[in-house]
């Protein structure tokens, strides 16, 4: 429950702060054109009977902004005077058009005001990675460094893979460390380049392999090779119990041999499938009872131990991790060093966002699709300023890309039908406009079902 909270409490502090400053770009572009703004709020204020839905708002004396805070916490908006948007103000716009109404304006005012909010999320995000390299730097491994190379699946195999092989690059780049851009690459790679028992060589690649299906499949395409050797026992665990030891390596589970953590995670994975079929108490015990050659830490000694997994078949273990194999590379940033690096990090998180949007229109693309859920579960169990702040730019970009689509209702649909007027010189009607923005408002509305019913579902275990 209170890393749900925790999660909870980051996840609302970064949407606030990107929707105040989302809003807050249209309201400075108003402002700056002489557009009056009517209402600027946090989260919505839908009306309920007599309940005008403020948590609470106030109205300077001498402005003409009312700013609050609604109930439901869904974004945020700022009601421009003379602009066709979701409020559907027709009343409004039935009447003559006044000089500080947006309809008022020069079409080129206009379009500033609405790209506002996505220019300030876009460079809010180059900001935030900009400071984060100040503050904290760089942290990771590099592919170079991992000695024992990678474990690859059937399909990765058929290609050409070997496990060990280490990854160096592609003829698209080189690799830096092992994230999902060596997925993306490989994906669209027509040659990778590694090392293979100390001799570099190159695997011709098709180009046009399926990322989704890269990702999904289980195992995945490539993780980093990592041995079974046991960092950490719990007390009183099904390990603890066995008398399994820090430094400890598994050989084989069940007669099979295994020579990496990843092949012992297979295993399991084929356990949990079968416990699915399970109905009794008995069935499920004999099941969990396995049998397991360790290489004891002290001799190498091989030893055969029985032991009774958890319910959920966990050994109440950890394994060696990264840190612990490899070298890590760590580099600091000056103030206006920051500047560059993060603007490069935050450009190419966008074109590996913008590039993974093709699969959405796919079966196992949509199926992929997350709402408030999966959102707010990428931020960490423990409040952590260093991954608030990363996730915190991530979903700024998001929010930028995703309002900037060409679906009415959103920025990008305003965008759109301004181009359309600069161009041939013609206002589209208001009631084109009007109808128009109830089909984006549905779009919109389909699309957060359907992110949100992924949710449940997921949660459910039924995806």
């Amino acid at each position: 429950m209170e890393s749900f909270l925790i999660r909870l409490l980051q996840f609302m502090l970064s949407i606030s702060l990107l929707v105040l400053l989302h809003e807050g770009g249209h309201f400075f572009f108003s402002k700056l054109f002489g557009v009056r703004v009517e209402k600027f709020y946090l989260f919505f204020d839908v009306t309920i009977g007599k309940w005008k839905g403020s948590i609470f708002k106030f109205k300077p004396k001498f402005g003409d902004t009312e700013y609050g805070m609604g109930w439901l916490p869904l974004g945020g908006y700022c009601k421009i005077s003379g602009m066709i948007d979701e409020s559907f103000d027709t009343d409004q716009m039935s009447k003559p058009a006044e000089a500080w109404e947006f309809r008022s304006k020069p079409a080129w005012q206009r379009l500033l005001i609405m790209i506002g909010g996505v220019t300030v999320n876009f460079f809010l995000a180059l900001f935030i990675y900009s400071m984060v390299m100040f503050t904290w730097g760089e942290d990771f491994i590099q592919m170079k460094d991992m000695n024992l190379g990678m474990k690859f699946n059937k399909e990765a195999k058929a290609l050409g893979f070997q496990d060990h092989d280490i990854l160096i690059g592609t003829d698209i780049r080189e690799f830096k460390e092992f994230n999902v851009d060596v997925f993306r690459d490989l994906s669209e790679a027509h040659r990778v380049d590694l090392l293979r028992n100390g001799k570099k060589m190159s695997i011709e690649l098709p180009g046009d392999i399926n990322l989704l299906s890269m990702l999904k499949t289980s195992p995945v395409f490539v993780r980093p090779f990592l041995p079974a050797e046991v960092d950490t026992v719990l007390p009183n665990g099904p390990a603890a119990k066995a008398g399994i030891v820090k430094g400890d390596k598994f050989i084989a589970i069940n007669n099979k041999k295994i020579d990496s953590s990843n092949e012992l995670d297979e295993q399991l994975g084929r356990l949990d499938d079968q416990m699915e079929s399970v109905t009794t108490h008995r069935d499920s015990l004999k099941l969990r009872t396995i049998s397991l050659v360790v290489a004891k830490a002290q001799s190498s000694k091989l030893d055969t131990l029985n032991m009774v997994l958890t319910p959920d078949l966990k050994f109440e273990i950890g394994w060696k991790s990264f840190a612990d194999m490899y070298k890590v590379t760590h580099v600091d940033y000056g103030f206006w060093e920051s500047f560059p690096v993060g603007t490069s990090y935050g450009w190419n998180v966008l074109k590996g966002y913008v590039s993974d949007m093709k699969y959405v229109f796919t079966a196992d693309g949509a199926k992929s699709i997350g709402g408030f859920g999966a959102i707010g579960s990428l931020f960490p169990a423990q409040w952590d300023w260093h991954q608030f702040w990363l996730m915190t730019a991530f979903l700024s970009i998001i929010l930028a890309f995703m309002n900037i689509l060409p679906i009415p209702a959103l920025d990008g649909g305003h965008v759109l039908f301004l181009l359309y007027e600069m161009i041939t010189r013609r206002k589209p009607s208001e009631n084109f406009m009007i109808k128009a923005e109830y089909i984006g408002i549905t779009i919109l509305f389909i699309l957060l079902i359907i992110a949100n019913l992924n949710d449940v579902l997921r949660w459910l275990g039924f995806m």
